[in-house]
């Protein structure tokens, strides 16, 4: 068994396309109508083949609720690894990205948490 699609809940379909493709760089791989919403994934470019994000409309009062209570709480709704935290950091930085937590190292990982203007909080990870 293994991992093939992953969701995370926005407010937006379309805006979360846009920010997830133009902002960090992932490639739309499911484009696909189903009633009002679309089933609509992503993957790395880096990994055409690997886990899909699925970017599921929070339609549902259960999931608006949920990321409305992680958000404010300050939990991240997802983490995406990295090879160079800084550069990405920088990089992100550089496309108007907003963080909450810069780079800080926590032991063996460095990590920094990103508001997606979707209504999550992503943390980025270096090991």
């Amino acid at each position: 068994m293994k991992i093939i699609v992953t969701s995370i809940f926005v407010q937006d379909q379309d805006k979360a396309l846009a920010f997830y493709t133009e902002k960090l760089g992932f490639v739309k791989k499911e484009d696909v109508p189903v009633g009002e919403f679309r089933w609509l994934t992503l993957v790395s470019p880096d990994d055409l083949d690997g886990t899909e994000i699925l970017l599921e409309p929070n339609d549902n009062p259960a999931a608006k609720e949920y990321q409305k209570k992680i958000f404010t709480d300050g939990i991240p709704a997802t983490m995406f690894g990295v090879e160079d935290i800084y550069k990405e950091y920088k990089g992100l930085i550089a496309k108007d990205v907003r963080f909450t937590m810069e780079p800080t190292e926590m032991g063996e990982v460095t990590m920094a948490i990103f508001d997606d203007t979707c209504g999550n909080l992503i943390q980025i990870v270096q090991k």
